[in-house]
């Protein structure tokens, strides 16, 4: 892969640290030192504002907002954005010194130093400013999200006068007037505020969120007031050498449904800030004891490495961070609570990359997951309709369970949603052992899927069962017939389905009638599936071997990324592929083929992809893992693991790749570790890159824990 490693971060096996400040990284340094607890997430900005490059974020999960495109829209094709929308800065702080603000953009500073400890979830920044007066001021900012009270936000400043005794003046607040910046504009209204208090109503969803504030410091606190903002104003006296110190704690209650009456709201709002009293100190001693529990169970240990010790322990703090499975009807966006950019949607990524990491660590919040998809099944039924099929269609991308993508030729082509939804019900069941799951919500929307891609599909003049104008995991690859991947995981959808449906109960509970097992059980068994037998090869799709072929190593490093660089309609003129779509469905059901064929496919598709989407290397890294190409594999798992901390796709900077750090998890225990899930039993074949002494790691199965160590 052509691509190079920006880093700046210090190696530390429990830490990300920045040593110094990069402003030409700040974005990067944002989302790197995020925060979230699920419920809530911050990007690391800084909290007295900054002049330079910034993404002021903080996001609420189901907190979101929607746009519609103009224009005439064809039947099927949707023109309504769902997107997880900016709202309150709680860590708004503005701080003074003989009339000179703080702004790290222009001021003087010295001694900066950012980290952010896996074992807290605390982030702490410091350094000394020295005003333009000659005082030097030591500042050191700390913020926690509470992982106990998923409401609960809490910030700290303190200050040292190093060579001076007088007054710093501060303000403190909540400010509700920050821009989302992919639409240039403010989504929130105010309809009530007070002293330490404020109310917004999302502009078009109608979403409730109250903010209050407690603030702890020993000075007068003047209340300060303005467009969608409340705040304190402090004036701190400094005794030379001494330190002082602010506390702020706030509370962010929302209503995901937006039925509660705004004074309902208010009330509700008001009552949980004034029964909140934890300090920020007993707030990390909370975390201290939840993160201590949480690594006894789910960490992975390297010995000999601690580069890649950092990276896998950075992707899965994320992964905990982002959903953990405490929120009823939340999913996990692709650039988890860090984020504007994919609209904070969620994808199919979920059920096939994340899931896994829940699946072996936390089942109940795996089930969750899935009960997203239950909950919205109404949307997906809609959706099948726009689309002149039965059943239920899952869309490619969600907030609410509608769909929000406004690419038709992804809309309208990718059915990866929705047999990922049946998979991972499969997956799901077949790991846990879960039946009463499984012939309730579980047949129930198998049910749908099936009638979809039933209803989808098309017979040949052959007689065999296919789908036609499609698009498959490559997103090169546009309105293509039989695509593989898709073929092949209708089938084995087809044939889970018809091993559910065995009883009565099932079958008149979900309304399946004898004739549409028939139907089902032909449409398996006379499935086209694109397989050369003396090659070993699964065509991509029909006639992809004969399209004209591109050498991606030839294409300049500077291309990248090609959306960005290349005509939209030249991407798919040639065979180069954006991320494994063969070798995806031989992935997930690994133990249906042998060997030899892994390896052809592998050596045919691998050196065609460009490995454009950050979820393409843990794939690629886990099959040439299980070939012997154990070098290769390292290679692929660098990346994969350190693809944020690195900033490979020079795009971290908009968020961090939630979904494909959750990819970096499967890197290790489907890749290295060796195991398999697609059987009766769980299955272990290890291996040890090169440079590791050795490595340990824990899943949980079927009420078990099972420790590893290799």
């Amino acid at each position: 892969m052509a691509k190079v490693a920006d880093k700046y971060l210090l190696t530390d096996p429990w830490k990300i640290i920045e040593d110094g400040f990069h402003p030409d990284r700040s974005e990067v340094s944002e989302s790197l030192f995020s925060l979230a607890n699920e419920h809530q997430g911050a990007r690391g900005f800084f909290d007295e504002g900054y002049s330079g490059n910034s993404l002021i974020g903080a996001f609420l999960n189901g907190i979101y907002e929607e746009s519609f495109t103009e224009g005439m829209s064809y039947k099927g094709i949707s023109n309504r954005l769902a997107f997880m929308v900016n709202t309150v800065n709680w860590l708004y702080t503005r701080i003074e010194l003989d009339g000179e603000t703080l702004d790290l953009a222009k001021s003087k500073f010295s001694g900066f130093r950012r980290e952010l400890d896996f074992r807290t979830g605390e982030l702490r920044r410091e350094f000394v400013w020295e005003a333009e007066s000659g005082k030097q001021l030591r500042l050191v900012f700390g913020r926690l999200l509470s992982m106990e009270t998923k409401e609960l936000a809490c910030q700290q400043i303190r200050l040292t006068a190093l060579n001076f005794s007088g007054r710093v003046t501060l303000s403190l607040g909540l400010d509700f007037s920050a821009p989302h910046r992919m639409y240039g504009q403010n989504f929130w209204d105010c309809p009530r505020q007070e002293a330490g208090a404020i109310l917004g109503v999302s502009k078009n969803i109608g979403h409730r969120l109250f903010a209050g504030m407690r603030v702890e410091a020993e000075a007068p606190q003047i209340p300060l007031e303005a467009e969608k903002f409340v705040g304190v104003h402090l004036e701190v006296e400094l005794v030379e050498g001494q330190q002082a110190v602010i506390g702020k704690s706030v509370i962010l209650h929302s209503d995901r449904d937006n039925q509660q009456p705004l004074d309902e709201a208010w009330k509700r709002g008001i009552s949980q800030r004034d029964a909140s009293t934890k300090t920020y100190n007993e707030v990390l001693k909370e975390n201290v004891a939840y993160w201590a529990d949480f690594w006894a169970r789910s960490d992975i240990v390297i010995d000999g490495d601690e580069e890649t010790q950092q990276g896998i322990r950075f992707c899965i703090f994320q992964m905990q961070q982002t959903y953990r499975g405490v929120i009823d009807g939340a999913n996990i966006g692709a650039k988890g609570l860090t984020g504007e950019a994919y609209n904070g949607n969620a994808f199919w990524d979920t059920e096939t990359y994340c899931l896994p990491f829940y699946l072996f660590s936390n089942p109940a919040a795996a089930k969750s997951l899935i009960d997203f998809r239950y909950k919205t099944l109404p949307q997906a039924m809609e959706r099948a309709k726009d689309l002149d099929c039965e059943g239920a269609c899952f869309p490619v991308a969600t907030s609410d369970g509608t769909e929000s993508c406004t690419l038709w030729q992804h809309a309208s082509l990718q059915f990866q949603p929705t047999t990922a939804v049946a998979y991972a019900i499969w997956h799901y069941a077949l790991v846990t052992g879960d039946s009463t799951f499984l012939q309730a919500e579980g047949a129930e929307m198998l049910a749908q899927i099936c009638r979809f891609l039933a209803s989808r599909g098309q017979w040949s003049a052959k007689d065999k069962f296919g789908y036609y104008a499609v698009m498959g995991p490559d997103e090169f690859q546009m309105m293509v017939n039989n695509n593989a991947y898709t073929n092949y995981m209708a089938k084995r959808t087809f044939e889970f389905a018809l091993g559910v449906f065995q009883t009565r109960r099932v079958l008149e509970t979900c309304r399946v009638s004898p004739q549409e097992l028939d139907e089902w059980r032909r449409m398996a068994a006379e499935m086209f599936i694109p397989y050369d037998p003396e090659t070993g090869l699964y065509e991509q799709h029909e006639g992809f071997f004969n399209l004209p072929h591109i050498d991606v190593d030839a294409i300049p490093v500077e291309d990248f990324p090609l959306y960005h660089h290349w005509s939209y309609d030249r991407i798919y003129r040639n065979d180069m592929i954006k991320q494994p779509d063969v070798l995806m469905f031989m992935f997930l059901y690994n133990g249906s083929f042998t060997l030899d064929e892994k390896r052809a496919n592998y050596d045919y598709y691998e050196p065609r992809c460009i490995h454009e989407s950050s979820l393409s290397p843990s794939v690629h890294s886990i099959f040439a893992s299980e070939l012997g190409r154990h070098q290769e594999a390292f290679d692929f798992f660098r990346f994969a693991t350190r693809i944020d901390l690195d900033n490979y796709n020079r795009n971290t900077g908009e968020g961090i790749h939630t979904t494909s750090i959750a990819a970096a998890w499967m890197n290790i225990i489907y890749g290295f570790g060796g195991m398999r899930s697609d059987g009766e039993m769980l299955s272990f074949n290890p291996s040890i890159p090169a440079r590791w002494k050795g490595y340990s790691f824990q899943v949980m199965y079927r009420g078990s824990v099972l420790r590893v160590e290799v």
